[in-house]
C-alpha cells in the first residue's frame, strides 16, 4: 500500500517537474472552445427558428389577405398546364366519330391513346421528340389526316388545346354543317415498309419484302392470332353487278352506248348499299384504257390499281378495321411514321365497353 502511494506520488512529482501547468491549460482551452462552439450553434438555431416562424407567419397573414377569386385562378391555370403537359407527352383522350373502325371501336367510344411511345410532339404540329419505337403492323394508330385542309397553325394550336383541355368533349374544327372535321384518323396499321399491298374484292393481300409469295391478310391475322374483325358490308356475291356498273360508267365517260352484255350484267346493282369505289374504279379505268390504249394516263391509272401500293421505309399503310367504310390509305397512300402521334391503349368509356385496345 505505502509503496504504491510512494510510486503515485513520484509520478505526479516528474508529471509537474516536466510540465507544470500544461496540463490545466489544455483542459481550459478546450472547454472555452467548446462553449464557443454550442453558444455559436445556439444562435444559429435560433436565428433559423425565427425566420421560419416569420416566413409562416406572413404566408398566413398573405392568405388570409388573397382574393378568393384569383385563388380559384391560380389553381384552374394549374391545372390547365398540367392537362395539356398530359396531353401533349403522354397520353391523351380521343372520341371515335365514325364507324371505319367498327367492331374494334363504335361510335362514341372514348379511348386513351399512348402519345409517350413513339415520340410526342414539342408542341402540336411542330417536331417530335425521338422514340427507339416505330408503329408496327397491326398497332391501332392515330395520325394526322394526310387529306386534312388547314385553317392556319394558330387556329390548329387553339382547335388541339380546346380539344385536349376538354378531354375531346369540344371540338371547334368543323364544317359548314356543323361536323367535326377529320384532322386525326385512327386505323389500323395493316402494311409497314417494305410491303407490296394489292385489294381484290375488297379483300387486302400483301407481299412482304424479300418474300415471294402473296399472303392473305385473313390468313396472316389467323396465324398471328391477332383476334380483330375485319368487317365488310359489301355483298361479296354482287361484285360482278358492281364490275359491269364499272365498265358501264367507262362506256358511258367515252360518249358510247352501253354493250348489251355490260347492260345484262348490271341487274342487281342498283341495290348496293356500300360499294367497294376501288372495285369499282377499277372496272372503270380498265374499260377507259382498253378503248384509248394510246392515252398515257388511263394506263397509269388503270395500272396503279392494279398493282396495288409499295410502302418505302419509314411508313405504314393503314386502314380501318370495316372496310367498306373507311377512308384510309387506299385513298391517301402510306403515312409517314413521324406523321403517327399515338398507339391506342384503352377504352375508357363506356362503362360497358371498358378495356384494352387490341
Amino acid at each position: 500500500m505505502a509503496s504504491a502511494r510512494r510510486r503515485c506520488a513520484e509520478a505526479i512529482f516528474i508529471a509537474r517537474r516536466l510540465n507544470p501547468s500544461g496540463l490545466l491549460r489544455y483542459d481550459a482551452a478546450m472547454a472555452k472552445k467548446q462553449r464557443d462552439f454550442f453558444d455559436w450553434l445556439q444562435a444559429m438555431t435560433e436565428a433559423f427558428l425565427t425566420r421560419r416562424n416569420r416566413a409562416r407567419r406572413i404566408k398566413k397573414e398573405r392568405q388570409k389577405r388573397k382574393n378568393p377569386v384569383r385563388e380559384w385562378l391560380e389553381a384552374f391555370v394549374w391545372a390547365v398546364c398540367m392537362v395539356l403537359i398530359a396531353n401533349q407527352y403522354f397520353i391523351q383522350a380521343y372520341v371515335i366519330p365514325s364507324g371505319s373502325m367498327i367492331d374494334t371501336l363504335l361510335i362514341g367510344d372514348r379511348i386513351f391513346v399512348n402519345k409517350l411511345i413513339f415520340g410526342p410532339e414539342l408542341l402540336p404540329g411542330i417536331a417530335k421528340l425521338p422514340s427507339p419505337f416505330s408503329p408496327r403492323r397491326n398497332d391501332v394508330v392515330i395520325f394526322e389526316n394526310p387529306e386534312y385542309v388547314s385553317r392556319g397553325p394558330a387556329f390548329d394550336l387553339a382547335q388541339r388545346i380546346v380539344y385536349m383541355l376538354t378531354l375531346s368533349l369540344v371540338d371547334i374544327d368543323r364544317d359548314e354543317y356543323g361536323r367535326p372535321r377529320a384532322n386525326f384518323l385512327i386505323k389500323r396499321a395493316v402494311g409497314s415498309g417494305g410491303d407490296r399491298i394489292v385489294m381484290e374484292r375488297g379483300e387486302a393481300r400483301m407481299l412482304f419484302s424479300g418474300d415471294d409469295r402473296w399472303t392473305d391478310e385473313r390468313e396472316l391475322a389467323a396465324r398471328r392470332g391477332w383476334g380483330h374483325e375485319i368487317g365488310r358490308l359489301m355483298d361479296v356475291a354482287l361484285y360482278p353487278a358492281l364490275e359491269m356498273a364499272g365498265k358501264a360508267a367507262g362506256w358511258r365517260d367515252l360518249g358510247m352506248p352501253v354493250p348489251d352484255y355490260v347492260q345484262a350484267g348490271l341487274s342487281g346493282s342498283g341495290g348496293i348499299r356500300f360499294p367497294d369505289h376501288l372495285a369499282y374504279e377499277k372496272a372503270r379505268l380498265e374499260t377507259l384504257r382498253a378503248a384509248l390504249p394510246h392515252d398515257r394516263a388511263y394506263a397509269e391509272l388503270s395500272a396503279r390499281r392494279a398493282l396495288g401500293w409499295h410502302v418505302p421505309e419509314g411508313r405504314i399503310f393503314p386502314m380501318g378495321d370495316n372496310r367498306d367504310n373507311s377512308q384510309d390509305a387506299r385513298e391517301f397512300g402510306p403515312v409517314r411514321a413521324s406523321k403517327v402521334l399515338g398507339r391506342g391503349a384503352v377504352i375508357y368509356w363506356p362503362l360497358r365497353r371498358i378495356g384494352p385496345l387490341r
